[in-house]
């Protein structure tokens, strides 16, 4: 196996209060990992370590050059918004197995974490066209992401927190504008909160500031561990996490490897005259990331 930018991710990691040894027990336990089936067009194996905690992605060579190569301005992001909504990446690998084709993957840090009490799961793309999926029957273990049509008719409540979710939704979507990508994904999830949780989400939301749109640190992220500190202090990996006055939501940024390619060009047209007058999710990166703030705007309050 090989690990590629070994320490740059090293140095995320342990910015984001992870240890190394708590790594590589969540990532090398005894336990079997937890396979995810997606819904998801794209060919690639999906995995949750056992505790939850961390996701393992299989990616092709060119989705793994493209986030080397803009792995230093990713990390510039991550310094200057500690509380981006980007995908935390931990690592990247590549196995070789003798005689058969060499496997990329990543290794990310799960938005849906703790995920004891979530009552739903969402994939956002702010379209239409093929964003329905079924739910699971009532009853049913089966764990069922659903997408844009079946959120229809609901809001994120969030009241005194929605102003940093929008502006944050922004810096976010326009930096993967920047990098000319499109087709990612806001992730959302929910769950009540407990009466005693209900009166006390302001107070911990003032220990870290959130609206502050830039942090000075250092190389070595000293200050980064702090900044994130957010609701769940006594838990781990808290980063993703957002309470409205009933709810707590979690949310984030992932698949932010498709570039606007000659070939989704060509597809953009296709499906153009296939879709007349539908939204879809091959558009242009300013569109993409327009269509998706407008979203979040009109299903926020």
């Amino acid at each position: 196996m090989e690990t590629f930018a070994g320490p740059v991710f090293a140095s995320l990691r342990g910015a984001l209060g992870i240890t190394e040894n708590e790594y590589q027990q969540s990532l090398c336990s005894e336990n079997c990992y937890l396979q995810f089936i997606s819904n998801s067009k794209s060919k690639a194996d999906f995995f949750l370590t056992n505790d939850k905690r961390f996701f393992l992605k299989t990616q092709n060579k060119r989705e793994v050059k493209f986030l080397l190569a803009n792995l230093k301005i990713y990390m510039e992001h991550l310094r200057k918004y500690p509380h981006s909504l980007l995908v935390k990446f931990l690592g990247v690998h590549r196995i070789k197995i003798p005689h058969r084709q060499k496997k990329y993957f990543i290794v990310m840090q799960s938005v849906f974490y703790p995920d004891d009490r979530i009552s739903a799961r969402y994939d956002i793309k702010g379209c239409e066209v093929s964003r329905w999926t079924e739910p699971a029957p009532d009853g049913s273990q089966i764990i069922v992401v659903l997408k844009d049509l079946n959120f229809e008719g609901q809001y994120i409540t969030l009241d005194r927190q929605r102003p940093w979710l929008l502006q944050q939704v922004e810096i976010d979507t326009h930096f993967l504008q920047r990098l000319n990508v499109l087709d990612y994904s806001l992730l959302l999830a929910h769950q009540p909160l407990h009466h005693d949780e209900r009166h006390q989400s302001l107070s911990f939301a003032t220990l870290i500031m959130r609206t502050k749109k830039s942090v000075p640190f250092s190389s070595e992220f000293q200050d980064f561990r702090a900044q994130n500190r957010r609701l769940l202090p006594n838990l781990k990996n808290p980063l993703h996490v957002i309470d409205g006055p009933e709810q707590r939501y979690f949310i984030g940024i992932i698949d932010i490897f498709t570039v606007y390619s000659f070939r989704k060009r060509l597809e953009h047209l296709w499906k153009r005259l296939r879709h007349p007058g539908r939204s879809f999710s091959t558009v242009s990166p300013q569109t993409y990331c327009l269509r998706l703030c407008r979203w979040v705007q009109d299903h926020t309050k």
